[in-house]
């Protein structure tokens, strides 16, 4: 047995879809703007090297820093490559190449991390891997306060 939700009836009292018009959809973006892929590769730059400055200065370790460094390493290699694959020609196209490169950047930024993760032992020297977790996670955060600080809206003129 089963049972399916009832589907929503529609009214004559509700208002039909009404598509924007260009200066509706300039004033709408204006009121809103959109948060930089490259702003939050650079903040995730910034929030890296300050990890791999506070496990230095915590433990006095090289080692320990350098773990730290090479985890926000690589959180921020990967998103660099994705905000270029973004923000390029091809990606704007149309709506269906848009989500088409928005996944296929998105799966290399997975391959490029996981291969970063896996060379870890061989290029840095006495790893630490809970410092380059510490150093993944906390740049991976990024994201989150990017979106917390986005742009103000710009005031009409």
């Amino acid at each position: 047995m089963t049972s399916q939700a009832p589907l929503p009836e529609t009214t004559q009292d509700e208002l039909p879809f009404k598509p924007l018009s260009a200066q509706e959809a300039q004033a709408l973006r204006e009121q809103h703007p959109s948060v930089s892929p490259w702003r939050v590769v650079a903040w995730q730059a910034v929030v890296g090297v300050v990890v791999a400055g506070a496990a230095w200065a915590l433990t006095g370790q090289r080692n320990i820093a350098w773990s730290a460094a090479y985890g926000a390493l690589a959180v921020v290699v990967p998103a660099i490559i994705f905000a270029r694959g973004l923000t390029g020609r091809f990606s704007s196209l149309n709506a269906g190449t848009a989500a088409l490169g928005f996944m296929a950047w998105e799966m290399v930024k997975i391959i490029v991390s996981i291969a970063l993760l896996a060379m870890a032992p061989k290029w840095v020297s006495a790893l630490s891997w809970p410092a380059l977790l510490i150093g993944l996670v906390v740049t991976m955060k990024v994201y989150w306060v990017a979106l917390a600080f986005k742009p103000a809206p710009r005031p009409k003129v």
